[in-house]
């Protein structure tokens, strides 16, 4: 065991030593993230190598068996299930493979489904989600059924909905998996272009080439340890493990 040791400053996310099993097999083994604000890190290796178990602790969704987690130097770990639920519907948004919009909305109520939850009011909400709709092409598109949409187009409406309030942080899990390739550039750039422009953090996962080549910078997990790091500032921890600290 280990005393807690608040994050860096400069760090979003923050995270020591994670470890985490499943049903007994190891997930993550030793992992420590850390990425600062309009940071984009690109999270690489094969499948079943810890990248969607990475996210879902970093994220709120999973507790880690061993280690820290840290948003804004506030502890994730240690929050309650309410809470991390809260703090992943107002300060997170989400992507994964699959765009999961629900049937009965229109294509506008899927892109603003996180503002209306959270009681935005209707005009405002569909304001908002038609600006994030025209800007990946959308437009047109707004007051159909997802029935309406092609397989690119449905995942393209789920970056609206992950991008539409704005959130601090957004994990995409494989997005640009089951797109083409002018699809995944055009996911991407949108993506990329608005971490920019409203200072996002994106943690992606990923086995592409393109989407990893986004990043400004790259942790490489084999068998959930980390496995390599790339770019300038990447130390290696007391215990030897890889450290995906972005302090410089």
């Amino acid at each position: 065991m280990y005393a807690m040791v608040a994050p860096p400053d400069n760090d979003v996310l923050w995270a020591r030593s994670l470890h985490y099993s499943h049903r007994g097999s190891p997930g993550l083994v030793g992992v420590s993230v850390g990425v600062r604000e309009g940071e984009i890190l690109a999270v690489t290796g094969p499948r079943g190598s810890g990248k969607t178990t990475l996210l879902r602790c970093l994220s709120g969704q999973l507790v880690p068996d061993e280690g820290e987690v840290w948003f804004n130097s506030v502890p994730v770990h240690t929050m309650g299930r309410l809470t991390r639920e809260r703090l992943r519907r107002d300060r997170f948004g989400w992507i994964g493979p699959e765009p999961q919009l629900l049937p009965e909305l229109r294509v506008w109520e899927n892109a603003a489904l996180p503002l209306l939850i959270t009681g935005t009011g209707h005009r405002t909400a569909k304001r908002a989600a038609a600006e994030w709709l025209e800007r990946l092409d959308l437009g047109p598109f707004a007051g159909k059924r997802p029935s309406a949409l092609s397989r690119a187009e449905a995942q393209r409406v789920a970056l609206a909905r992950a991008l539409v309030n704005e959130p601090a942080v957004i994990f995409a899990d494989e997005p640009t998996a089951p797109l083409h390739r002018a699809d995944r550039a055009l996911l991407l750039r949108t993506l990329t272009t608005a971490a920019r422009s409203h200072a996002i953090t994106v943690v992606v996962a990923t086995h592409d080439p393109d989407t990893a080549a986004a990043a400004d910078r790259r942790l490489a997990l084999l068998d959930g340890r980390p496995a390599g790091a790339a770019g300038p500032g990447w130390p290696t921890d007391t215990e030897g493990q890889a450290a995906c600290s972005l302090s410089a």
